[in-house]
Formats: structure tokens, sequence, C-alpha cells
């Protein structure tokens, strides 16, 4: 049964027996599961009348404030149901989820590790308890819990998260499987919309979808492209945000080169329908399976045309998406098997930027914790990348450079001490691992540049990172892979002409970083060449970007009778 015609039987049920307190619990899952939190909230809250103190009502009421943002709220009402019935698997994954968000990180893990306990052989709860440990960098049992969640997904078995699976040790086959097994579940809770068609003349409406509309990566890496297709006859945007306007100079900057369309915490259907009044001929999902994104809305079919593009690096494995936006080097023909759309590449890297930032003046080292004298390696990655294999080459690197340090993104929780204490394990004294608390970006890419090498991470490597290190004038050392989300920091350094920074395997990481950090002359000249690069390669001019993908959207459109411009 289609997930909207279960939600209005419930409805019915409740209008003909309203003391039924199952069929409330229930009409409140199939209202949040609708994305209508008003609804939601009205059912938990009679569910609660009925049955004072109940655990399953008082759990609808923590879902509802943790959907809505109430993180502190979500995490008190969920702590309420755990502590009456605490051997209730779905309340326990829940209670992470909200204490996660609230920012108690190590409850959070304690939450889904005895979610885990209640329910040893469900993936989706063992993918939950792995994700969250990679984040707080607790390896113990990641490699027993990620052998369970692979299993599965190789058996068709459990809908796991494709973001959080991107950090696994699979191939692109691997994680086109997972994402398929997500859009089934998906497929099941939808009704999608008569068949839309493209516009035969007038400019394309392009549209996009993300919660990232704002100071956020999403923000940053697309604003000035955004600018500069504003002046493009042939198309005009439009944005779908999911996030509230957050006063950010991004977000006032987005709202000048499109008209944007609040769309926060409306209902899934009514998203849907606001596209397609809107007229939208083909529409960008800029979340995919990234996480806050609603892959329900695109799954009702939109628009006529939808593309996976941008935040989620790998195959959406939807039916609803049509095509996937790349470049020659993140997705080479080789992969194509494993994406379930039709690829199409532009003729540069497929990351745009905002090449308008300035560059304020750096801090002094001693003001960022650093050591006066010796090589400053980095690596900026989100803590869930910070894995065995990639800190290893990361120490091994420490041990060749006397001197060196190694500058991280400070991580949820006790994930510092607990990156201190590997090094500590493999010889490396802790101390030459320094820590930076996230920075409002200007006071980021400030520090940057007084990064020496950045070294990337793997199987998940650095994107937006990888950009803003770049900007900023820190060369990036990658070694490839054979996935999407292990191709981006590589596409970037091809397109740049810095390919030499793109290396075979974790020997030639470790020994190009060690001889770049034992020789000041050669990496100021590396770091020369990125300066001459970042200004005459093109990958951070965006107006040609902007001329790139109107182009190759337009020829998409003529594909579909699209004649032009009127």
């Amino acid at each position: 049964m289609q997930a909207g015609a279960q939600r209005q039987q419930l409805q019915q049920a409740v209008r003909r027996q309203p003391g039924d307190f199952i069929a409330w619990v229930m009409l409140a899952d199939a209202e949040l599961e609708a994305g209508d939190l008003r609804a939601g909230e009205q059912a938990a809250r009679r569910a609660l009348q009925l049955r004072p103190g109940h655990p399953e009502a008082l759990a609808r009421l923590g879902r509802v404030a943790w959907m809505a943002g109430a993180h502190a709220d979500a995490a008190r009402l969920l702590g309420e149901a755990a502590a009456i019935m605490p051997a209730h698997p779905g309340i326990a994954l829940w209670l992470g989820h909200a204490l996660e968000d609230a920012g108690d990180a190590e409850a959070a893990a304690a939450a889904y590790r005895r979610a885990h306990a209640l329910l040893p052989d469900e993936p989706y709860i063992a993918a939950q308890r792995l994700a969250w440990q990679r984040r707080l960098c607790d390896w113990q049992d990641v490699e027993m819990l990620s052998r369970q969640v692979r299993d599965a997904v190789t058996r068709g078995q459990g809908a796991v998260e494709p973001f959080a699976f991107l950090s696994e040790e699979a191939g692109a086959a691997e994680q086109l499987a997972c994402a398929r097994l997500r859009a089934r579940q998906i497929s099941t809770s939808v009704q999608p919309l008569p068949p839309a068609t493209l516009r035969r003349q007038g400019p394309l409406q392009l549209g996009f979808l993300s919660n990232g509309f704002g100071a956020h990566p999403t923000g940053l890496l697309t604003v000035a492209l955004f600018e500069h297709l504003q002046a493009d006859p042939a198309v005009q945007v439009q944005l779908f945000a999911l996030n509230r306007d957050d006063g950010s100079t991004i977000r006032g900057r987005l709202s000048s080169a499109a008209r944007v369309h609040d769309v926060a915490a409306m209902r899934h259907a009514d998203i849907a329908a606001r596209i397609r009044a809107a007229g939208i001929d083909m529409m960008f999902d800029l979340r995919g399976w990234g996480g806050g994104g609603t892959p329900e809305v695109l799954a009702m079919r939109p628009a006529p045309l939808q593309v996976n593009w941008l935040a989620y690096p790998g195959s959406s494995g939807a039916p609803w998406m049509d095509v996937v936006l790349a470049d020659d080097f993140v997705l080479p023909t080789s992969m194509e098997a494993h994406f379930s759309e039709r690829v199409l590449r532009l003729p540069r890297a497929f990351q745009p930027s905002d090449n308008t930032r300035m560059l304020p003046p750096p801090p002094s080292r001693t003001a960022c914790g650093l050591p006066d004298h010796g090589t400053v390696f980095c690596c900026f990655n989100n803590s869930y990348k910070l894995n065995p294999r990639s800190m290893a080459r990361a120490f091994a690197v420490l041990q060749r450079v006397p001197g060196s340090v190694l500058w991280l993104l400070s991580g949820p929780g006790h994930a510092d001490q607990r990156l201190r204490d590997a090094a500590t394990a493999t010889g490396v004294d802790p101390a030459r691992l320094v820590f930076m608390a996230k920075q409002p970006h200007p006071q980021y890419l400030a520090r940057l540049q007084l990064a020496d090498l950045f070294l990337d991470t793997h199987p998940y490597n650095a994107h937006t990172t990888a950009s803003d290190a770049l900007w900023a004038g820190c060369p990036v050392l990658t070694c490839p892979g054979d996935t999407f989300a292990a191709r981006v920091a590589g596409s970037l350094n091809h397109h740049l002409g810095l390919e030499r920074m793109n290396v075979t395997d974790d020997a030639a990481f470790v020994a190009t970083a060690s001889a770049l950090g034992n020789d000041p002359a050669a990496l100021a000249a590396l770091r020369a060449e990125l300066v001459q690069a970042r200004q005459h390669s093109g990958l951070f001019d965006m107006a040609a970007f902007a001329r790139d993908l109107s182009m190759l959207l337009q020829l998409l459109a003529r594909e579909r009778g699209w004649q032009g411009p009127a």
C-alpha cells in the first residue's frame, strides 16, 4: 500500500474511533513521513492525552521536536521515553539522532550502541552506529560493523543511508546498490505527480533544491555561479530553500541572483506542487542523499528533467533522477555502468566555487597554536573521513618530517583525544596534533594560508574543503580512488594542471608528502605554481563555468524539443 493511501486510512480510522491510541500513534508516524510536522504533532499530542506518559507518544513528540530543529526538547522527550521503555530499539535510535544534533556526542554514541545491541541484525541501525563512531574517531568494532553493513547491501537487505556508506571501502557498484535500496524504500512512500513536459520556447527554468542556501558549503560553492547565470538570457534560476534565511551575506547574494522560494518545513507534496507551479524545466537536487534533504519531493517528479549534482558524490540509484552532472576525471567512462543516471560531463571540473572571496590576512602561527617553525601539514576534512588508513599515512609523514605538525579540525565529543591516542600508539608525540575549532568562513580561509600542504583522506576525500585550500594557496595531495567520492580532490588538481599532486597509492602519498615537507624550497615553488594555476587554469573562472553549464543544459533541452529562448 502506498504511504499516502495508508495515511488517509489512518485519518479515517481516528475519525471513526477517536479513542484508538494505536491509530493516533501510527498516524503521527505517517504524517511525519509525509513531512507534515503540524499534523504529526497534533496526532502525537492526541495519543498522549489518551495515555499520559506513554513512551510511544512521548517518542513521537520527541521526533516532531527533532524534525523541527528543537534538538534539546527532542533529546529530553526521547530520553524520557527511553527511560520508561529501555528495550525499544527504535526509541534508542531516535534518541541517538536527537542527542547527536543537541551536541551530546558521546551520549548519542551510547544510544546507537544500545539500539544496535537490541537489534544486532538490523543493518540500518548498525550503519547508524558505524557512521557516528566514525565521526567520533572511535574505531572499535568498525571493521565488524562495516562488514555487516556491506554484506547487507550485497544481499539487498536494509535501506542503509547512502551518504554514510561513502565512508566505507566499497566500490562504485556497491554504492549504487546501496542507493537503489534507499530509493526503492522512498518509492513506496510517495505518489508521483502527473507527467510534466519541457517548455518549447522561452528561457529554461532551472530549479535548485537544497537545505544549504546560506552560509553553508552549498551556498559558498554556487553563489558566484548563480550570479553569472543571472545575465544569461537562455536560463532563469529559481532556488527552493529547505532552510530558513540565516541572515548571512551568502543568503543575501543568493536572493539577489535568483528567485528564492522558502519551502522550509513544508509538506513534501506542497514543495513538489510549488516546483510544478513554478514551471521548472530542470530540477537540480543539491542534497541528494546528503542529509537534510527531501528525496520524497524529487520522487514525486515535479519537473520533466531532474539532475543529481554537487552535494551527493555518487549515483542516486533513483529512477526519478535522469542525469548526473560530472566531469571527465571525477566520473570516467569506466564508472558509468555503476550510475543509474545518464552521465553528462562539463568540459571543466564539475565543482564551482565562489571566486569573489577575499583572503583576509592570516593570524600568527602562535595565535593558532602552531609552532613558530616547521612544516604545517593540515587536513580539515570532517572527522568521519579520518579513518585508520588515512591517519596511518599522515602519522607516517610526521615521523619522516622532523618538527612538523598536523593541523586538524576539532571533532565532536572525545574525537580529538582518540586521535591523540592513535598518534601515541604509532610512536608520534600527540602534541604534534593541533586542533582548530570550526571558524566562520573568512577566518577559516585566513588560517588556511598558514598551512603548507593539505593531506587528503581516503576513500572519502576532500571536496569543498579541497577547493577552499587551493583558493587559499595550500596545495592538496590526494590519492584518487575508484569512486566519485574518492576523485573530487583529484579532479580539482587535474583541472588546475597539478596532476603530479594526484598519486597512485599510500606509499607514494607518504613519500611525496615527506619529500615536500623536508624541502622548504620545493614546497615554496609548489605553492607559487599553485598561485599561477589558480589565476590561469580556469578552475575558478565562474563566468566560463556559467557559459559551459548553460550550453550543456541547452543541448540537453533541445533533445527534448526545446527551441530556444524567445
